[in-house]
């Protein structure tokens, strides 16, 4: 086996690496996207009347029974759950305006690195966008002590670091050089 034909050597590419960072890019994309959307939604409770399974028909007694609706409005965005809103708050190493400042802002970021990953557009300047978002987010975890989510984020990171060392073949982007 001569050099030029070695696939193993640096730069050589048989299509393989190309296809695993578009699986890769397109996987971390969707993942930012939708959990940015997910920053915009919320419950909201309904009273609809009891239905008999077997007839189809509504309960003749009137009965009603409380079910829950998902929304999404630009008024819910709410970067921080709100079950972790009071540990966040209560942590003294976390400033109130930085906060509320990620909290405002970490839907419509992470919506916006995602689009520019799905895209192509400036595909490392968003993958690294995404890694920095991510170490924000497992910062933020270690001082609450949530260690299943900073696990979680550590994978998120792991899969960022191998989409930027893949970067070299992605040959469908709007702006290879970024």
């Amino acid at each position: 086996m001569t050099a030029s034909n070695n696939p193993f050597r640096p730069g050589h590419d048989d299509g393989g690496k190309t296809l695993a960072f578009l699986v890769l890019r397109g996987w971390l994309a969707v993942r930012a996207i939708l959990t940015g959307i997910e920053k915009f939604s919320a419950f909201q409770t309904v009273q609809k009347p009891l239905i008999d399974p077997v007839t189809g028909m509504e309960d003749p007694s009137g009965a009603l029974i409380d079910v829950k609706l998902k929304y999404y409005s630009l008024t819910n965005n709410a970067g921080i759950p709100a079950a972790l809103k009071d540990k966040f708050a209560n942590e003294p190493l976390l400033p109130k305006f930085a906060l509320s400042t990620f909290d405002h802002l970490l839907g419509p970021a992470l919506i916006l690195t995602g689009v520019m990953l799905l895209i192509g557009l400036g595909t490392r300047f968003s993958l690294l966008a995404q890694g920095l978002i991510y170490i924000a987010l497992t910062a933020g975890l270690i001082l609450i002590k949530q260690d299943d989510g900073i696990a979680w984020l550590g994978i998120h990171v792991a899969l960022v670091t191998f989409a930027l060392l893949l970067a070299r073949y992605n040959r469908f982007a709007l702006l290879k050089k970024w």
